[in-house]
């Protein structure tokens, strides 16, 4: 599983010109899901998303305060280009991401949660193409993976 999540002032996403989601202050999480994900690597990346001290408290800068912390809302969006494998030829390969139907069913496993923390999550529109409109922060971006641990 891998996350892209940002600090933003505000993000937008739209769908066939339609707003689906929107935020202020907070966290965009843009999301990729392995085929060989389960419900742990989901669970340690919500952990790890709410908890994660990326928001200064007061003038010293510090990363000090979580999402969980603030009250932060978070705007949730798949993205299985994160998978994108560019190392042969000029076009990506996405062999590593999750089938279409496996994405869905843990991305939205992921959502949930995240919903779980009592936090506003907004989400894009699973297999849609998306406008997605970032305000970053700082800029604060980090990349977030984890694999299924060997057995």
């Amino acid at each position: 599983m891998m996350v892209l999540i940002q600090r933003v002032t505000s993000s937008l996403l739209t769908v066939g010109g339609e707003i689906v989601g929107a935020i202020g202050w907070c966290l965009i999480l843009l999301v990729g899901i392995a085929p060989t994900d389960t419900d742990a690597e989901l669970a340690w990346m919500a952990k790890k998303c709410l908890n994660l001290r990326l928001f200064p408290q007061g003038e010293s800068g510090r990363f000090d305060c979580s999402a969980l912390e603030i009250g932060a809302e978070l705007l949730v969006v798949s993205q299985f280009t994160l998978y994108g494998d560019c190392n042969k030829g000029r076009r990506p390969s996405f062999a590593e991401a999750a089938p279409p139907e496996q994405a869905e069913r843990l991305y939205e496993r992921f959502v949930e949660l995240l919903r779980e923390s009592g936090l506003t999550v907004a989400t894009g529109k699973f297999g849609s193409m998306m406008d997605v409109a970032i305000a970053n922060d700082g800029p604060v971006t980090l990349w977030l993976s984890r694999e299924r641990e060997k057995t």
